[in-house]
Parts: C-alpha cells; sequence; structure tokens
C-alpha cells in the first residue's frame, strides 16, 4: 500500500482539505493507499478542520469535519512514500527533519507556487481548491 501524508503549518486548513479530497478521490478510483495529514506546528492540535476548509469541501460533496489536527510527531513521515508540503516553508522545515520523500503540492502542476492559507487568506477559497484538486489528480498519476 502506498502512502501519501499533506503537510501544513496548523492542520486546520489546506492539509486537511487535501487530506479530505485525497481520500475522496483516491476511493473513487479504488486506489490501494493510506491518505493522512498533518501539521508542524501544536497550535491547533485536536481541533477539527477550519468552518471555511469544512464549508468548501461540503460544496464539493465531501464531509471532513470528522478529522482533527494531528502534529507530524505522531507520524513516521519516512515511512512515507511522499510527503507534502503545501507551501515553501512547510518545505524547508520537513527537509531539515532529514527527510528525502518531500515535494511541494505547487509541484503538481503550478510551477512550484505555494498553496495560499485560507486562515490567512480565506478569499482565495477557490484558488486553493483547485491547486489541490489538481494537485492531488496529478500525484495520484506519478505515484499511485
Amino acid at each position: 500500500m502506498k502512502k501519501v501524508i499533506f503537510v501544513c503549518l496548523g492542520n486546520i486548513c489546506r492539509s486537511s482539505l487535501a487530506e479530505g479530497f485525497a481520500r475522496s478521490r483516491a476511493k473513487e478510483l479504488g486506489l490501494n493507499l493510506q491518505v493522512d495529514s498533518a501539521g508542524l506546528s501544536t497550535y491547533h492540535n485536536g481541533e477539527p478542520p477550519c468552518n471555511l476548509s469544512i464549508k468548501i469541501a461540503k460544496k464539493h460533496g465531501i464531509d471532513i469535519s470528522s478529522q482533527r489536527s494531528q502534529h507530524v510527531s505522531e507520524f513516521n513521515l519516512a515511512s512515507y512514500d511522499l510527503v507534502v508540503a503545501l507551501d515553501e516553508s512547510n518545505k524547508q522545515e520537513l527537509l531539515s527533519m532529514g527527510l528525502t520523500n518531500v515535494k511541494k503540492m505547487g509541484d503538481f502542476g503550478f510551477g512550484g507556487k505555494d498553496v495560499a492559507d485560507l486562515y490567512y487568506e480565506p478569499l482565495k477559497e477557490e484558488e486553493v481548491w483547485e491547486m489541490i484538486t489538481v494537485g492531488v489528480e496529478e500525484i495520484f498519476r506519478k505515484y499511485c
């Protein structure tokens, strides 16, 4: 079974949305894939995704309301086939941990662009959704 984890700062906006979409899409495609998400900070540990991410997912027929934020320390990141950072800062922090299996979501169809943080830029919800959905589809094509 392949394993993919999405990582952002707090695991309540972008990475939780990516996990929800990837799980839903993997199920639709019948992929044998473990999908997780985590945050680099502990600010929101145990919290559900932010209301905006829940709303975006629901708009597209996906329920992420039962997900809870988890810190990266709860996972053996080296055991994943792919660790997907949502922005450059996240990627650099993951690389500083000695990981070699790290890519940035924006590397999958967006020329390395960062995925905007909905916590600070809620008006970018459509852009974020597009980057996540296109990125996940590209990840599946390349890694699954």
